[in-house]
């Protein structure tokens, strides 16, 4: 079998650290550095030569210097005649800019794709894409991993006296999110509501609750989404099951942006916790009592572990 060989970026180190702890190897060495005039540096300090490289490198903010460094890694193995390139990213930043919602309008997750390919990517790993078919944007194996049983399994012990009264519901923030709020609902065995929102395409982040379909008077909800960015949607929508009678409203997702307002949204809602996993580092100013992050790096271990031995992905998720 050929040498795993895993390299971090500079986006979120702690969590490439998180990953090889779990697989009992070490991070490989690399240098980062920037020039006077801001150019990104990078110096590879060891060999890769026919090895299975992963980089790990979520897509986040700074979205534009974390991509290009990500780029140029890419490029820096493929020249350093590694056997594979697969590129980890956790979150997978330009992913909401999937279509054209109006014309003349760009498809940067489109984009984004076909630089990661034509940089010399081999594979990508990554999890909770805003949309599904982002994966056929690109002309290379995708692993695409869900965080849910992560967030499902945090409620479940949580909530174990309410789940068994049957007082939980489950709820998709908006429309576009019933799919993955149903799976959650299975997962938890409860009901399911759905929050029907009404969002502004002439200002961006902006949305309203217009009605809620299903019964959530008298019970314990739980919000579900994939990411957070400005918290407008989640606050709205716990605000709105607030004013139909819910007695808790809890909130997760996958991927914390927590961009511009977010944290006094979140500070002044309804919302009695806030849930995430660890694709994105949580800043000191973003750090709160409402929010708690989980880490999802186990399950990266898994797919990575799975991937370099010629294993299903797939089946991490049957059980």
């Amino acid at each position: 079998m050929k040498d795993l060989k895993i390299f971090s970026g500079t986006a979120h180190p702690d969590f490439a650290k998180r990953i090889c702890s779990e697989l009992g190897v070490r991070l490989s060495a690399a240098r980062h550095y920037r020039f006077s005039d801001g150019e990104i540096g990078l110096s590879i300090d060891e060999s890769v030569r026919g090895a299975d490289v992963f980089v790990v490198q979520p897509t986040s903010s700074p979205t534009n210097d974390n991509l290009f460094e990500l780029l140029i890694m890419i490029d820096a193995f493929k020249r350093a005649s590694a056997s594979r390139i697969n590129v980890v990213v956790p979150y997978f930043g330009y992913a909401r800019q999937d279509r054209k919602s109006k014309p003349r309008e760009p498809i940067t997750a489109k984009l984004v794709a076909n630089l990661l390919t034509q940089s010399g990517a081999d594979r990508v790993i990554t999890v909770d894409l805003h949309a599904g078919q982002i994966q056929g944007f690109f002309d290379i194996p995708v692993d695409h991993l869900t965080g849910m049983p992560l967030l499902a399994s945090y409620f479940k012990e949580m909530l174990e006296p309410e789940l068994q009264r049957g007082e939980v519901v489950v709820v998709s923030p908006d429309v576009g999110g019933v799919v993955r709020a149903r799976r959650f609902a299975v997962m938890l065995k409860t009901d399911l509501a759905i929050v029907d929102k009404r969002r502004s395409y002439e200002v961006a982040n902006f949305c309203e609750v217009m009605d809620i379909i299903g019964e959530v008077k008298g019970k314990t909800a739980v919000l579900v989404d994939d990411i957070i960015d400005t918290a407008g949607t989640i606050c709205n929508a716990a605000a709105g099951l607030k004013e139909r009678g819910c007695r808790t409203v809890y909130a997760c997702a996958t991927h914390s942006v927590l961009s511009g307002p977010a944290m006094d949204r979140i500070a002044k809602s309804d919302i009695e916790k806030l849930v995430f996993s660890d694709t994105i580092p949580l800043q000191e100013s973003k750090r709160s009592d409402k929010v708690l992050q989980l880490s999802i790096a186990p399950l990266f271990a898994e797919a990575i572990l799975r991937v370099h031995s010629d294993r299903s992905v797939s089946s991490l998720f049957d059980r």
